[in-house]
């Protein structure tokens, strides 16, 4: 059977097994009232049918958690009820896992590819984050009760947490509370309401417990980087809050909210303040696009009902305006402006000596923080004969003295778009 309609069939089961549950008010002879007035004679007829009411209770509540549907603590009170604390511990430990892992590969199987297809490059971030640390993350939201466990099921499919991992973590996260239920089951007949299983202090314990994983990992991390630290002098008194190396985009937000909390800066740019946004990427880009798009609406006049209209362009005269954007815009990014907030701007080439400690043009900085903004340039791939014959960059673009006739670009990414349009309607 082809995929899409595996996908049909479980969409039908699911809404179907949903639809049948309310539309037939199922949902009644699933509460506590209903339980407490059954205890005698569920207890009386396990007596005498064990396997079968096992392998009943087994599938009702694997097939009520696959579904998601909202009788899972009724259930588990149920299997204290009926089978006693360990058995029922046991069994609905299984059931609900098994559950969960149902509803986990359902919702990964019909909506997992679509979400990585549709947001894999925003979730790339949070799907290395999984791959590293998915089990202290699952572990965790599993024992804090605030959020329920069907939307843990089918949001953690939609990551790369292997099922085997989702499985045993599920289980081993889930015990506590499980054991919690099935114990108040054995004593059904006290119980008038489900709110009086866990207290505020319980549900606080629960909490406690699953955060506890996340600051046993922040501890070891911070006793690692304190061993690593260790053979660097820390300074008592730092010359600096944070030292910055690189002037460009990063680099410069970096140091306006540093010095917008009132931190002691040093900026460290070794070429142009501003960067490659601002000398040769998003600032001088944007504007040759400009010209460029505006000159194809100039030879496509007549589209727009303008008659005929021509025009010779003057490529110098484009690039002279390229650099007088620049040019506008560069105060913003300047020395000048960062110093007045704050910020102690040092041009030249930095070097790390230790976790606390920058050299810039022979001078020591002391430092309780480094923030490394250098950037990268552009990629100049090792064909044979490139060096020899030169080739331009979107480094360098910008300051040729000509349109080229001819021109290959190497890459098609934003950048190798962008540039072959651009020069394209000038006339390459």
């Amino acid at each position: 059977m082809k995929k899409g309609l595996w996908k049909a069939l479980i969409v039908l089961v699911v809404i179907g097994g949903v639809a049948a549950f309310f539309s037939f008010d199922l949902g009644h002879h699933f509460t506590l009232e209903n339980l407490k007035e059954k205890e005698t004679w569920l207890r009386t007829y396990y007596e005498g049918h064990q396997l079968a009411v096992i392998a009943g209770f087994l599938g009702v509540y694997v097939f009520s958690v696959a579904l998601s549907l909202p009788i899972a603590t009724v259930l588990t009170l149920a299997g204290g009820a009926i089978f006693g604390f360990w058995l029922g511990t046991l069994v609905v430990s299984v059931a609900s896992t098994v559950g969960a892992t149902f509803a986990f590969l359902g919702s990964r199987f019909l909506f997992g590819d679509w979400v990585q297809r549709r947001f894999g490059d925003k979730l790339q971030p949070l799907n290395e984050g999984i791959k590293r640390e998915g089990a202290f993350y699952l572990f965790t939201l599993r024992l804090v009760p605030l959020f329920p466990f069907f939307v843990i099921n089918l949001v953690m499919a939609l990551t790369p947490v292997k099922t085997i991992t989702f499985f045993f973590v599920s289980q081993l996260a889930m015990l506590p509370g499980t054991m919690a239920y099935v114990n108040a089951g054995t004593q059904l007949s006290k119980i008038n309401s489900v709110k009086e299983i866990l207290s505020w202090q319980v549900l606080l314990s629960f909490a406690a417990l699953g955060l506890f994983p996340l600051i046993a990992k922040k501890l070891a991390d911070l006793l690692r980087a304190r061993r690593a630290f260790k053979k660097f002098h820390r300074p008592k008194k730092a010359d600096y809050n944070v030292v910055v190396i690189g002037g460009g985009s990063a680099g410069l937000v970096s140091s306006y909210i540093a010095a917008a909390v009132k931190a002691r800066v040093a900026l460290i740019e070794k070429h142009r303040m501003g960067g490659d946004c601002l000398n040769t990427g998003c600032v001088p880009s944007k504007a040759f696009i400009r010209s460029a798009k505006i000159l194809s609406y100039i030879r496509r006049s007549r589209e727009f009902g303008l008659g005929d209209a021509t025009v010779t362009p003057n490529f110098q005269d484009v690039l002279t305006r390229v650099r007088r954007v620049i040019k506008e815009i560069e105060p913003h990014d300047s020395v000048e402006r960062y110093s007045k907030l704050g910020v102690d701007c040092i041009q030249g080439e930095a070097k790390i000596r230790t976790p606390f400690e920058v050299e810039v043009n022979g001078r020591i900085l002391t430092t309780r923080n480094i923030i490394v903004a250098t950037g990268a340039g552009p990629l100049v791939p090792p064909i044979p004969g490139l060096k020899e014959i030169g080739c331009l960059t979107s480094d360098n673009v910008w300051d040729i003295p000509s349109l080229p006739k001819r021109l290959v670009v190497l890459g098609g990414g934003p950048i190798g778009c962008e540039l072959a349009q651009s020069f394209a309607r000038f006339g390459s």
